[in-house]
């Protein structure tokens, strides 16, 4: 299979073959699921917390004698029954991280780009430079290229990280800068538009044939 090179003008200058198999394999949505739920569920950070009776301070001295009063019996204020007192079966801090194995993340990975690729979500460029770092520059790019930035999200890998590139995109909220052998599953399905260079392409796609 053949993808169009376009340069930053939004030109068709080049293609580039890769191979059938990447494209043709079979979608593996279990995979996808799986990669998807452990790099959400890593992300989160445990941190609620709750204090049980025994945490909440003072309660030390029971509020009346145990008999006699009339009223219920208690030992502390800081019941779970009293308003200001501790929480029952509370949350507390927790790391949710796990793992999978580099197999069912290498198939995630590989079903996703694959998907990018047949739905022509994935933009091939020649080289992405900017003179001059600005937004407005940026902007001019995307929209040379025919990509919305205002409604879509817009994913850009790069082979090497420049810092012209990361100053003119900074100011895009719907676009994220990051390099080709750092982008996840997660990432690439969440995209809209993939814009690629050719060098950081051919590191992804190494990626996803081992």
């Amino acid at each position: 299979m053949n993808i169009t090179v376009y340069n930053t003008d939004g030109k068709e200058v080049d293609s580039l073959k890769i191979d059938d198999s990447i494209i043709n394999e079979g979608i593996n949505k279990a995979a996808v699921h799986q990669v998807v739920k452990c790099y959400l569920a890593n992300q989160r950070k445990g941190l609620a917390s709750t204090k049980t009776r025994g945490e909440v301070s003072g309660g030390g001295k029971k509020p009346w004698k145990q008999k006699g009063t009339g009223r219920a019996r208690i030992g502390s204020i800081r019941s779970p029954l009293w308003r200001h007192g501790g929480v029952v079966f509370g949350p507390h801090p927790r790391d949710f991280t796990y793992t999978l194995s580099n197999k069912i993340k290498q198939a995630a990975l590989k079903t996703v780009v694959a998907e990018k690729i047949r739905n022509n979500c994935l933009l091939l460029l020649d080289n992405l430079k900017i003179e001059i770092p600005k937004t407005k520059e940026a902007v001019k790019i995307l929209g040379n290229l025919k990509v919305n930035h205002r409604k879509e999200k817009i994913l850009v890998l790069l082979a090497k990280m420049d810092n012209d590139l990361k100053r003119s995109f900074h100011n895009i909220d719907s676009l994220i800068l990051d390099l080709a052998r750092n982008s996840n599953t997660y990432q690439i399905l969440n995209a809209d538009k993939i814009i690629i260079t050719k060098d950081s392409f051919k590191e992804l796609i190494e990626r996803v044939r081992k």
